[in-house]
């Protein structure tokens, strides 16, 4: 938990600190209305700078859509391997090639996701919270034995004095604030996205992909120019604005579909997709689902988790929980450390209980 706090709060201000550190990508100032190149003409830039690689995403920041971020990878199945790009989306020239995969960022983001184990990694996290509660009340349970029993000593003659009775009761109160404040900080559901996208692909989209069942990945020579794809999604959902693109065969989409999911522009729908699924070969929008419910509070809890919602002033608020947070458990290993020996309950009932 020590861990998750240290490493999420610089993950808080991570916009801020790219900026500091020079790692955002900013496209240049142009008039109001500069006429942008088709998104082929921006795929196509990526796909020159790595010709062995195919696209697996495409995404506009977002605060702008001055810029292509597009992710390449050898195949496209998920992987570990990619490259990003990013492309003017007005001239087509390629600004950089940042690499999310590296610095200290990168280091306390994987930290905090998955500790470099994978899948076991980000489950391992999603374990402490129960474990954490439910150890909790067995030990607060316990503790309030005990202190019951001291208490019936108290009544008797020749019982024990109050330093007796405070020794056990300080650690007690820190569990008391530690616990509240790790309900409020540290849920990492998002973090187990990939596990929820995937159930939500088997529960609802393979019904959607039955008339698909059986056919191969499209080739990229017989699909339909992206261009024409992207103004389909658009005409079909009007007022969103795209949040990322996924490709044919990759973990987002379908072999037969470019994947489009769209958010809207208030505060709260712009934190919700829609997903439009695209025919790779015609072009025609085939299938717009609604969100079941747990992606729609996945989606919610997202930006709750980094303190996104209300700018700078809730970013404060998370970094001054988080601060707390970190000052509870940096306390509470202190006393850990700092402890004589290992002693068990039945010890801890006896020091109470033994006559003064």
């Amino acid at each position: 938990m020590l861990l998750l706090c240290l490493t999420g709060l610089p993950l808080i201000f991570h916009h801020e600190i790219g900026h500091l550190l020079g790692t955002e990508v900013e496209a240049p100032k142009m008039p109001e209305g500069t006429p942008r190149v088709t998104l082929d003409a921006a795929l196509q830039k990526a796909r020159d700078l790595h010709p062995d690689r195919v696209v697996q995403f495409a995404s506009h920041d977002e605060e702008s859509t001055d810029i292509w971020f597009v992710t390449m990878t050898p195949t496209p199945e998920p992987t570990d391997d990619f490259r990003s790009v990013a492309v003017d989306a007005r001239t087509g020239a390629v600004l950089a090639q940042p690499r999310f995969d590296e610095g200290f960022m990168y280091v306390m983001f994987k930290l905090h996701v998955d500790l470099f184990a994978g899948l076991a990694g980000k489950l391992f996290p999603g374990l402490h919270g129960p474990a954490a509660a439910g150890g909790h009340r067995l030990r607060r349970g316990a503790l309030r034995a005990v202190h019951a029993q001291a208490g019936f000593r108290r009544r008797a003659p020749g019982s024990l004095d109050a330093r007796q009775v405070a020794r056990p009761a300080q650690p007690a109160g820190h569990r008391h604030a530690g616990v509240g404040l790790r309900r409020r900080r540290h849920r990492h559901d998002q973090h187990r996205a990939d596990l929820v996208i995937k159930y939500w692909q088997h529960d609802q989209l393979s019904a959607l992909l039955a008339p698909y069942a059986g056919q191969p990945l499209v080739p990229v020579a017989e699909r339909a120019p992206m261009q024409r794809t992207y103004e389909a999604a658009i005409a079909k959902a009007p007022g969103m604005r795209l949040s990322f693109i996924a490709f044919p065969g990759t973990a987002f989409s379908s072999p037969h579909h470019v994947t489009y999911f769209l958010r809207g522009d208030q505060p709260l729908t712009s934190k919700l997709l829609q997903p439009v699924l695209v025919d790779a070969r015609t072009a025609e929008v085939t299938a717009a689902p609604e969100l079941p419910w747990y992606l729609t509070a996945l989606l919610i809890s997202q930006p709750l988790h980094f303190g996104d919602y209300a700018g700078l002033p809730m970013q404060i608020l998370w970094a001054l929980l988080d601060i707390a947070t970190i000052v509870v458990l940096g306390s509470g290993l202190y006393l850990w450390l700092r402890r004589r020996a290992p002693r068990t309950l039945a010890d801890e009932a006896g020091a109470l209980a033994a006559p003064s």
